[in-house]
């Protein structure tokens, strides 16, 4: 069937381009699982709750906003299953060059400085600059968030920061829900003077973790609330962050030693008042108990994700809120040549290769030789009593051998 010609002035030609007509628009990406806000709602700029004359970041935000996933039209086989979390408000320009250094050497393929490798999957990956992050934070004074980057080195984002006092260029961890515009501040210096002069030269606890206890801020561990969620946890006084650094972890303020120490002073009050002397005498904590309540006196409890219980010390660094990018887990990289563009090159089964380059190679067809799971090493694996040496299974008290009657009557010891 011929294609109708168009009629535009005077032209007849159905091959002419006609850029004024409108041509439909074909969308390569699609985000799924989106919930849309309702329009008679705008919603408002991070930056409308700020108020000029505090020094504290907005508190995180509550709605729910479900899992946002970017989906691909599958013009090519390598985007038929990407899926990528939403990040639109990411810098798209490069690092700030100062801040960076580039990533060289053996360490980047897997090997020493032999030439040996000691990592295994490591190699090739596209270009990398290291940014350097302040996991400190001892600057003091608020800082201004300038825009939220992309950091090849880590799962989560970072936040390029600016003081307000000095000027000076930082990159800090990003917190879940922070953007360019908010106003951080670090508490690990000290309580800055006008937060004092508001709290009447005493330290009001409700005061002081309505001030400091917002999202991106950092503080030691006895200044936070219990309950908080917190991230870029330390573990000595004095050290940057090294727990729930990466996107999504968070930890919980569980308990303060201070509160147990005062309900133990509490109960131990009245009986100091009504007993006679030899229960007083009774009372009185040991030595080891004494130093248990001096160390719960000193260390904060918090909670992991994991569900583990820790000690940290009080002085310790904590940023309040939840590392940003919390849907990285959900990522589906599509193809493997993403992988290799990470610097992860692929893992081959032992039962693929040869019988020189790992216990479980050779035979014909699919075998490892009726042997036991092993490393390319052939040390014992998959966990289980197969990987602990033969005198540690079962290990008991072993009783002598009874003598027999004959013995005894010839004689033997």
């Amino acid at each position: 069937m011929l294609q109708t010609r168009i009629a535009l002035r005077g032209i007849r030609l159905p091959f002419r381009c006609l850029p004024s007509l409108p041509v439909p628009a074909r969308g390569y990406s699609t985000i799924i699982n989106e919930i849309e806000k309702p329009a008679d709602k705008p919603a408002a700029s991070v930056s409308s709750f700020i108020d000029p004359n505090t020094s504290f970041a907005p508190p995180p935000s509550r709605d729910d906003s479900g899992v946002v996933l970017r989906t691909y039209t599958p013009r090519t086989p390598g985007v038929r299953h990407l899926r990528r979390p939403v990040n639109d408000h990411l810098w798209k320009g490069r690092p700030v060059h100062k801040l960076t250094f580039p990533k060289r050497g053996q360490a980047k393929g897997g090997r020493n400085n032999s030439g040996q490798v000691t990592v295994r999957h490591h190699g090739g990956g596209a270009k990398r600059r290291i940014r350097t992050v302040d996991f400190l934070r001892m600057d003091p004074g608020p800082q201004a968030v300038e825009r939220i980057e992309y950091d090849p080195g880590r799962s989560a984002h970072i936040a390029l920061t600016r003081s307000k006092e000095t000027g000076k260029l930082s990159y800090i961890l990003a917190a879940d829900g922070m953007r360019a515009g908010d106003v951080v501040q670090s508490y690990l210096p000290g309580i800055p003077e006008d937060l004092w002069n508001s709290m009447g030269g005493a330290v009001d606890p409700g005061v002081l973790a309505a001030r400091t206890a917002w999202r991106g801020n950092c503080l030691p561990l006895h200044m936070i609330p219990v309950g908080t969620l917190i991230f870029n946890v330390g573990l000595r006084p004095g050290k940057g962050g090294q727990l729930c650094r990466s996107a999504g972890t968070y930890a919980t303020v569980v308990a303060k030693g201070s509160d147990s120490r005062q309900q133990t002073i509490q109960e131990e009050e009245p009986l100091a008042e009504n007993a006679t002397e030899e229960a007083k005498v009774e009372k009185k904590l040991s030595q080891r108990e004494q130093q248990k309540q001096e160390r719960l006196a000193q260390h904060i409890t918090v909670r992991l994700s994991s569900g583990e219980t820790r000690l940290i010390h009080k002085d310790c660094c904590a940023t309040i809120g939840i590392a940003s990018n919390p849907n990285y887990h959900y990522t589906q990289l599509g193809k493997a040549g993403r992988s290799r563009w990470r610097n992860v090159r692929p893992t081959v089964r032992g039962l693929a290769m040869n019988a020189m380059d790992h216990p479980h190679g050779g035979g014909r067809g699919k075998s490892k030789g009726n042997i036991d799971p092993k490393s390319p090493w052939g040390i014992p694996t998959k966990s289980g009593y197969k990987t602990r040496p033969k005198w540690k299974i079962n290990k008991a008290v072993v009783h002598p051998r009874p003598r027999n009657q004959g013995q005894r009557r010839r004689g033997y010891n």
